[in-house]
């Protein structure tokens, strides 16, 4: 692998259960992230996946400083930004941008697309003098498939996908390293996910970018990234490339979720095995002791109960030669095909701008 642009080592995030009124006191806490190490190569892309509540989302927002970490650093070519000054954090946010899960509700509905993707420019005019901010965000507009003319239109005039295009010109105005995509396409048609997916794709090999890019998608996830982590409860729990996570994952919970993905083919659909985990996803702020899993596995053991499984590659294949070789935080960890083989690739749909279902401006445009 490249050398890391980003490094997470032991991210902790922790939001504290209170009790009282006026005299509040620390009851607990809610365990969100609880030890997150991973690395992110220069034009890499990394995707995370899990359940709703695993803590992707929480992660994400620490990346760009959103979230201040409980504990644990981000280290950012070396530099740790989790202790770095307002001043000095500023300069490295130009570098780690982001793109939104709600493509409406992240851009102001007050503000023209032009003073969207512009307003970056006003914080760092560094990049673009004022003379030339019109002309760069007209071609951020060309770059991401949408008309420059429509610099002078509100988020309301546009479809959803539209709203996002937008969205991640505005992550591409300040010419980002990393870009950390939230869920970029959860809220979308599926044709539409397509092209903004294929839209990111053709942007990573134009501007060298990195992705850490978030979805409750798996085939979208497949498609995109060259990495692929699994989160359960706060933390990694497999991590490994593409093919090392679809065709042979190890731990038990990456192949529950890998057995809900929908088979196109009917034959392969009969014949494959499908997993149904029992019971519901713990409290975060009742995390089970041991394998945090273990409340929810077949091959749960008593060892489960007192032993943390670290992230490492399983020692029944550190002397092998094989895909299932990959880091996966599992007592008995063991390969298990779940997936039926990819077929070979192609196009998910045009890279191009989507066409809009309706006109995407009303015939008698609405006020601001």
């Amino acid at each position: 692998m490249a050398e890391a642009i980003l490094e997470v080592r032991d991210l902790h995030k922790h939001y504290p259960l209170t009790k009282g009124i006026l005299f509040k006191k620390q009851v607990g806490s809610v365990r969100a992230v609880d030890g997150v190490d991973f690395d992110l190569a220069a034009g890499e892309t990394l995707g995370i996946v899990g359940e709703s509540g695993c803590g992707k989302s929480t992660v994400a927002k620490m990346l760009v400083n959103l979230e201040r970490p409980t504990s644990g650093t981000i280290r950012y070519k070396g530099e740790d930004i989790t202790k770095l000054s307002p001043r000095a954090l500023k300069s490295v946010r130009r570098n780690i941008q982001m793109v939104f899960q709600d493509p409406y509700t992240s851009l102001n509905p007050r503000m023209t697309v032009g003073d969207i993707i512009g307003e970056p420019y006003e914080i760092h005019p560094e990049v673009a003098p004022k003379g030339d901010r019109r002309r760069k965000v007209q071609d951020l507009l060309d770059v991401v498939g949408l008309n420059p003319e429509y610099i002078n239109r509100y988020p309301h005039q546009f479809s959803g996908g539209q709203r996002q295009r937008i969205g991640i010109a505005r992550g591409l105005a300040l010419q980002p390293e990393i870009i950390v995509a939230d869920e970029p396409v959860s809220a979308l048609d599926v044709s539409v996910q397509a092209q903004v997916v294929n839209l990111l794709d053709t942007l990573q090999t134009e501007f060298s970018l990195s992705y850490v890019f978030i979805a409750h998608d798996l085939s979208i996830v497949r498609h995109i990234s060259d990495r692929v982590g699994v989160m359960y409860l706060g933390r990694i729990v497999e991590i490994g490339t593409d093919a090392q996570i679809y065709d042979h994952p190890t731990h038990p919970y990456t192949q529950a979720l890998l057995s809900a993905v929908p088979v196109p083919d009917p034959e392969a659909r009969a014949h494959r095995e499908r997993i149904l985990l029992s019971g519901d996803v713990p409290s975060p702020a009742n995390i089970p002791s041991g394998c945090r899993f273990r409340t929810r596995c077949w091959k749960a053991q008593e060892r489960c109960t007192l032993e943390v499984p670290l992230l490492a590659v399983p020692a029944v294949f550190r002397l092998t030669d094989t895909p299932a070789k990959h880091d996966s935080a599992c007592h008995f960890a063991e390969e298990k095909q779940v997936v039926p083989p990819e077929e070979p690739e192609e196009p998910v749909g045009p890279v191009g701008p989507e066409k809009p279902e309706g006109p995407a401006v009303p015939e008698e445009p609405q006020e601001p």
